[in-house]
């Protein structure tokens, strides 16, 4: 422990050393995951677990993944189908990133103007 954070909340540590919660690093790093995927960076292929969305609308980025139906509950937290809403809600920008450092960047800036973005 940190002198002086014993009697503090969670929360409180958290924002006095400007930590991100566990939740937020897991689906930071499930974001990660999906953009190495997506630009051929990781040693897993991206088609055998998503697949883009073939709806044109004019909102959101060009790389918007389709969401499956599924009929178990169990299904909805696996990571194929959990990190597809959040995908499709980053802007262009962040997925035309050229590398991971940028594309880190911009989620860091999507923290900052939309709190709560990473949390479920």
């Amino acid at each position: 422990m940190i002198l002086g954070f014993r009697r503090m909340s969670y929360e409180m540590r958290l924002d006095r050393l400007k930590l991100w919660t566990l939740e937020e690093r897991r689906n930071r790093a499930d974001l990660l995951e999906v953009f190495k995927m997506y630009k051929g960076m990781s040693l897993l292929p991206f088609h055998p677990f998503f697949r883009k969305s073939t709806v044109v609308t004019t909102r959101g980025h060009s790389a918007k993944i389709a969401k499956v139906g599924c009929h178990l509950d169990l299904r909805h937290y696996f990571f194929s189908n959990r990190v597809i809403d959040r995908w499709n809600q980053l802007p262009q920008t962040v997925i035309e990133s050229s590398n991971v450092h940028s594309f880190k960047n911009g989620l860091d800036n999507m923290r900052a103007l939309k709190m709560g973005f990473f949390m479920d």
